[in-house]
């Protein structure tokens, strides 16, 4: 059961926001940081009052039922109304206890998204590229914007990388379980037989950290230039532009050779590398949380096969969670991407509320 204290304080503090924000001569700045609280409270204000409001209606039917003057029909209302209460209250225990979970503090950051052609050659390549248009059009019903940071492409088509940088709000949040191993089976155009081949791709989503996030020491890391070549470089490979980092201490290695200029091909290596190191930091952290967790949900562990689409028969499969929708065709277009990621998300708050109790 959660402390009540700690319920009264959600809603005591919400109050103490509102007076605040009321204020006319509030700063700018307070007023964007205060919002920003009072918003994340607001989610959760009527689950803190209704969660007191029924804990006192649970004690005074209890009242009545320990008192040994009352009348049958009065006792076996209260003792109806006891359980009809309690469902009420659990539920509103489990979406207090939600919202009282450790904040994941990059979900609402940007996010890099890395995809890369697995196995089965060209039809791969295009599989990388549908999942890259599938998370585009998720941006697009959800206000963000995309921006192609690389992109290395083959030679029938499809991509072999591709790695985009998706900015708007709680980007992370909504794309972090997409880390891990995708597979399609479908009959490729090329195939005459009507064969069904499988193929794979690995999707990459990291948090986009900020310089004040991650302090890279200009000492750690090594710097090599070179020409560019092969798709992406072809306008540029007359001079030294492409750029690899290599940072010393973890052996992450970033080559950007995109653009004509080896400042921004820099430039655009770091913030890579700088979410590369901010990962491994986070990663580090969530193993030491989740060393008695069944499920690798949030683990963004990137070997594992995550989810296979079918297209013979029309279902995409999330193997993590044990769930099949019919409707490949929304899923790839983003429609019905949501409903799998809020299981996804569902999902991974059960078992930290599981790993919590236990």
């Amino acid at each position: 059961m959660i402390p009540i204290e700690k319920v009264k304080n959600i809603i005591l503090r919400f109050e103490e926001l509102e007076t605040i924000l009321a204020k006319p001569d509030i700063k700018k700045e307070d007023f964007v940081k205060f919002s920003k609280e009072y918003s994340n409270l607001n989610e959760v204000i009527s689950y803190a009052r209704n969660y007191i409001k029924t804990l006192d209606d649970l004690d005074q039917a209890k009242k009545i039922v320990e008192d040994k003057s009352v009348d049958k029909d009065l006792y076996d209302m209260a003792q109806s109304d006891i359980q009809e209460t309690k469902k009420v209250f659990e539920e509103l225990e489990k979406k207090l206890k939600v919202f009282l979970l450790p904040k994941d503090e990059a979900d609402e950051k940007n996010a890099i998204v890395e995809i890369r052609a697995g196995t089965g050659g060209q039809e791969a390549a295009l599989f990388a590229t549908d999942l890259f248009t599938m998370y585009q059009k998720v941006a697009t019903l959800n206000g963000w914007k995309v921006e192609v940071i690389s992109l290395s492409s083959s030679e029938g088509g499809g991509y072999k990388e591709i790695i985009a940088s998706i900015v708007g709000r709680n980007v992370f949040s909504k794309l972090k379980f997409e880390s891990g191993v995708h597979r399609v089976q479908r009959v490729p155009e090329t195939e005459t037989q009507g064969r069904i081949h499988t193929s794979a791709a690995t999707v990459a989503v990291l948090p986009e950290a900020e310089e004040v996030d991650i302090k890279i020491n200009e000492a750690d890391l090594r710097i090599d230039v070179f020409r560019s070549s092969g798709p992406g470089g072809q306008s540029v490979n007359t001079t030294d532009s492409a750029v690899r980092v290599t940072h010393i201490p973890t052996g992450i290695v970033v080559s950007q050779q995109d653009e004509k200029s080896q400042h921004k091909n820099k430039a655009k290596a770091l913030k890579i590398l700088r979410s590369k190191l901010y990962d491994l930091e986070r990663t580090k952290i969530e193993n030491e949380r989740a060393k008695t967790r069944k499920s690798q949900i949030g683990s963004g562990d990137r070997s594992e096969r995550i989810r296979t689409y079918n297209f013979p028969q029309g279902r995409v499969t999330d193997h993590r969670i044990n769930l099949t929708l019919y409707k490949l065709p929304d899923f790839l277009s983003g429609d019905a991407f949501k409903e799998m990621s809020d299981a996804l998300l569902i999902q991974f708050q059960e078992e930290q509320l599981e790993s919590l109790i236990g």
